[in-house]
C-alpha cells in the first residue's frame, strides 16, 4: 500500500459535474493508495442513464449505482509484475445522492468509491462477513492514510 506501483490511468468524465472538484490528481492518488501491484485502469464518470443500463445489462440489476467495476483478469494467475485491468464506473447521481444522505462530502465518499473500486478489481469481495470485515478494514485503513475519516462511522 505505501509503496508505489506502475498505474497506467485513463480517466473520463461523460458525466462533467464533478470534474472540476474530483480531479484526475486527486484521483491517481486515491487509487495509488489503494494498488497491491501495477495496473492499467479507466475511471469513467456517468449520470443514472448510463449506470443503470450498465448494471442491467452486466449484472442483471435494473438500477444505477454508485460504483461498477468491471476486473478483466479476474479470476486469472497474474505474474508478479502482470498489471491489473479493469473499468470502474462511478455514477455522479448516485454519488452526490450518497454524499448528501450519508452527510460526507463528495470527495469524501469519491474516494472511499474509488478505493472500493480499486480493491474490488484487485480481487477483493464482500459477499461473506469475513471477507467484507476485511475488505471494509483496508478500506478504513488506506482512507485514512489520505486523510479521509472512517466512511463506515455513523
Amino acid at each position: 500500500m505505501s509503496e508505489k506501483n506502475k498505474l497506467s490511468l485513463s480517466v473520463q468524465y461523460p458525466d462533467a459535474r464533478l470534474e472540476a472538484t474530483v480531479t484526475r490528481a486527486k484521483l491517481r492518488r486515491w487509487v495509488q493508495a489503494a494498488l497491491l501491484g501495477p495496473a492499467e485502469l479507466t475511471l469513467r464518470f456517468v449520470d443514472a442513464d448510463e449506470g443503470r443500463a450498465l448494471n442491467r445489462d452486466y449484472r442483471a440489476k435494473d438500477y444505477a449505482t454508485n460504483v461498477l467495476t468491471f476486473a478483466y483478469n479476474e479470476g486469472e494467475e497474474i505474474g508478479e509484475d502482470e498489471p491489473t485491468r479493469a473499468d470502474i464506473i462511478l455514477c455522479t447521481d448516485v454519488l452526490e445522492r450518497e454524499a448528501a444522505e450519508q452527510k460526507k462530502t463528495v470527495e469524501e465518499h469519491a474516494a472511499h468509491l474509488v478505493v472500493h473500486g480499486v480493491l474490488h478489481a484487485q480481487g477483493y469481495d464482500h459477499e461473506h462477513d469475513e471477507e467484507a470485515d476485511e475488505m471494509e478494514q483496508f478500506e478504513r485503513d488506506i482512507l485514512e492514510s489520505l486523510g479521509f475519516p472512517d466512511p463506515y462511522a455513523d
